[in-house]
């Protein structure tokens, strides 16, 4: 059973090139370094033809990883979403209960995950945790140190 993920368009944008890429500069590539080092004579111990073929059969699994994120893809229509919940795509600013701490992250599909950028997985422990809250409310959120407590200060669209 495939699972669907929700993205921006620029997030579905960022997958369909990386997948064009792969098909068509990466796949080219890798199959020129196979035609060259069979043409180098007996491939029993042909290093470079070994490592080629090995290159291909990573990047067909990868080629067909992505299509199968793109074909279960889904894009959302920002506007209609709820933004007195929490929810994918949500801008939110939370503080750390315990140190204070401010954050600001956009909760968004797993391979478009950012940290450096503020963009945290929905699938991650706070992600998960933050899902469905409003303003004003306490996340208590298991993370491996232990449970970290949330409160959620805003939450917004882009």
């Amino acid at each position: 059973m495939s699972k669907i993920s929700y993205y921006s368009e620029e997030g579905m944008k960022k997958l369909k090139d990386e997948l064009d890429f792969l098909e068509h500069v990466e796949r080219p590539r890798v199959s020129n370094a196979i035609a060259e080092a069979r043409d180098k004579g007996d491939l029993s111990e042909n290093a470079e033809y070994h490592a080629a073929k090995e290159e291909q059969s990573l990047l067909e699994l990868k080629i067909a990883k992505l299509k199968e994120v793109v074909s279960n893809a889904r894009i959302i229509d920002e506007s209609l979403l709820d933004t007195s919940k929490i929810l994918i795509h949500s801008i939110v600013k939370i503080k750390n209960t315990t140190n204070n701490m401010e954050f600001t992250y956009t909760l968004v599909a797993d391979s478009e995950t950012n940290i450096k950028a503020g963009k945290l997985s929905v699938n991650s422990p706070i992600g998960k945790g933050l899902l469905g809250k409003e303003v004003g409310d306490i996340a208590e959120i298991q993370v491996p140190n232990g449970i970290m407590k949330f409160e959620i200060l805003e939450i917004s669209r882009a």
